[in-house]
């Protein structure tokens, strides 16, 4: 039905800047809601960002300032602009998306995930 490909996880010095990109793709309706999550090594997962359809966004306080994000509607596609990145930014970053299609209602979808590491 509906996948959702990650891209831009890497290894990254203290105070550099990394872009993560979700693309989504099948047989979408519409898309609401999307959102980056993350999980550090040995904590839950917690909500980094989120951005409404109509391009209104909220932060963790911990990264706000630092991180930006934005969507492209036509291209399905979210991105997670890091910049000033700190060791405890290190984790699992994952794309979901609450998505709409023909035959289903709105539900959430996941990416698989990809992997940031801040050294310091």
């Amino acid at each position: 039905q509906v996948q959702l490909v990650e891209s831009g996880g890497g290894l990254v010095q203290a105070g550099g800047s990394l872009r993560l990109s979700c693309a989504a793709s099948g047989s979408i309706f519409s898309i609401d809601r999307m959102s980056w999550y993350r999980q550090a090594p040995g904590k839950q997962r917690e909500l980094v960002a989120v951005i409404t359809s109509g391009g209104s966004t909220s932060y963790a306080d911990s990264v706000k300032g630092r991180f930006t994000i934005s969507r492209d509607n036509a291209k399905n596609t979210v991105v997670l602009q890091m910049n000033s990145l700190k060791p405890e930014d290190t984790g699992v970053y994952s794309c979901n998306a609450h998505i709409w299609t023909t035959r289903t209602m709105g539900r959430d979808y996941w990416g698989q995930g990809t992997q940031v590491t801040v050294s310091s």
